[in-house]
């Protein structure tokens, strides 16, 4: 590589690092009724009382209900501060969102969907995609296994008692 001078430089040119595409998935049962899962699931606000964060707000209220599309919801602990916009809004089965900022990943965009099994039972499937670097994605993929996890795990035991 030239340098000004006449001089050639001993480093080589940046590589272009191809991003790689990631899926997380987790699921369970929940024993409660879809509509009990489903409003402690959609309400954004909440989260910080049954989910592990301490900051769960809306910036901005959807459209048509304060939760719904176009609603701009900020959640985290500590430093860490997520930014997500919900796309679609589909009460009782189905939420969508994408992230705007707070992690080192492209393109994620997250599905919620509850399944009616009985009237006191449902099924959670959440499944969120990603691009990212090589190293970051396998690293985020195994954080979001964890938090997503975490967040079935926690509405498994917290919706049946609201």
């Amino acid at each position: 590589m030239a340098v000004p001078g006449g001089l050639r430089s001993s480093r080589s040119p940046p590589m272009l690092v191809r991003m790689q595409h990631h899926v997380v998935r987790v699921g369970g049962i929940v024993q409660a009724p879809i509509e009990t899962t489903w409003a402690t699931l959609a309400d954004a606000r909440r989260y910080s009382t049954w989910a592990l964060m301490s900051v769960s707000r809306l910036e901005r209220e959807g459209a048509s209900t304060p939760d719904g599309v176009g609603a701009i919801r900020n959640f985290g602990s500590g430093p860490m501060l997520s930014r997500e916009e919900v796309v679609e809004f589909e009460p009782p089965n189905h939420l969508a969102y994408v992230l705007l900022a707070g992690l080192p990943i492209s393109n994620y965009r997250a599905d919620v969907r509850l399944t009616e099994l009985g009237p006191n039972s449902c099924r959670i499937s959440w499944v969120g995609e990603f691009d990212a670097r090589p190293v970051v994605g396998a690293v985020m993929q195994r954080f979001l296994h964890f938090v997503l996890g975490d967040f079935v795990r926690r509405l498994r035991r917290y919706a049946p008692t609201a």
